[in-house]
């Protein structure tokens, strides 16, 4: 089995609901069990800022997919889920991407890991601090906690009383 961390996000419609049933289709995947769920935080958005507030999460599985099954996986929720936007930075009712596979540094025509953008991105650093904070980059040989303590995104980013349910 292979420790993976996905990061979630929503702005548009109802955003706890769109992170919950989320987080309940990745529990069904095959072979697939979520260990761990972090708080859900209010982001600013990122690269677009005129549109609605995001809610975002981390969440660690526990899968034996590869990681193309897993892209094929969350790209099929995303869909099953009402996901309409495909706009870079733009709104979207749900948004699930492959931040951490197992240590592994892996780039083919889907996917690419580590997330090429996560040491960019508090919104996504800060959950995942909350439920890995001493898990080592692959690439940058840096915790995770370190990476969020060097992120120079000054963007808001609030925990929220809301949380993932199962």
């Amino acid at each position: 089995m292979y420790s993976v961390f996905l990061g979630l996000g929503s702005n548009l419609g109802e955003r706890q609901k769109y992170l919950n049933s989320a987080a309940r289709e990745l529990q069904k995947l095959p072979n697939t069990s979520v260990v761990w769920t972090s708080s859900i935080y209010e982001t600013d958005p990122y690269g677009k800022p005129d549109q609605p507030k995001f809610l975002n999460a981390a969440v660690e599985l526990e899968t034996s997919l590869m990681p193309g099954e897993l892209y094929e996986e969350v790209k099929a929720i995303e869909n099953r889920l009402g996901r309409s936007s495909t706009e870079r930075w733009g709104p979207r009712e749900i948004d699930i991407d492959i931040l951490v596979y197992d240590g592994l540094v892996h780039k083919d025509e889907r996917v690419t890991v580590p997330h090429p953008e996560l040491e960019k991105r508090k919104f996504v650093l800060l959950p995942m601090s909350e439920i890995a904070p001493d898990l080592v980059h692959p690439t940058s040989g840096l915790t995770i906690s370190e990476l969020l303590a060097a992120c120079h995104d000054n963007g808001r980013a609030v925990k929220s009383s809301y949380r993932i349910l199962l």
